[in-house]
């Protein structure tokens, strides 16, 4: 259920983005870090989620906390003539990893515990079709 509200917010992103106005060099930078902070926020909602442990207080201050954060070091780098900002990118994107890596454990699992079930009931459908056979 998740995965399709994700989904279909891609695709309303895809289209609003594509009539959207363009944003000015000057902004972009603001604009890709609150981004990313917004990513690594929701990486780590759908990893929680899959833990078993979300709470949506925590999701909703991590999501404007992380971009507020984020953008006030790209403002505090950009008063300061350093890139502070590539800091809190090489965190988010650390992070986003570890939980990209997380759902994907989640889910190659539960595909090979899908497949070994299946195999498993194969071979009991044999064994019976076998003993089956015996007895007749």
């Amino acid at each position: 259920m998740i995965f399709i509200a994700i989904l279909i917010g891609c695709i309303l992103g895809a289209i609003l983005g594509l009539n959207a106005p363009m944003i000015s060099y000057t902004y972009s930078s603001y604009l890709a870090i609150a981004i990313i902070a917004a990513l690594d926020s929701v990486f780590g909602g759908i990893a929680s989620i899959i833990k078993k442990n979300f709470d949506l207080k925590i999701f909703i201050s991590g999501f404007f906390g992380n971009a507020i954060l984020a953008i006030l070091l790209t403002i505090l780098g950009q008063k300061l003539n350093v890139d502070i900002y590539l800091a809190a990118i090489v965190v988010f994107v650390w992070r986003m990893f570890m939980n990209l890596g997380t759902i994907r454990r989640y889910y190659v699992e539960k595909w090979s515990d899908m497949i070994k079930e299946k195999a498993t009931a194969k071979k009991a459908k044999e064994n019976t079709d076998k003993e089956k056979s015996e007895k007749a």
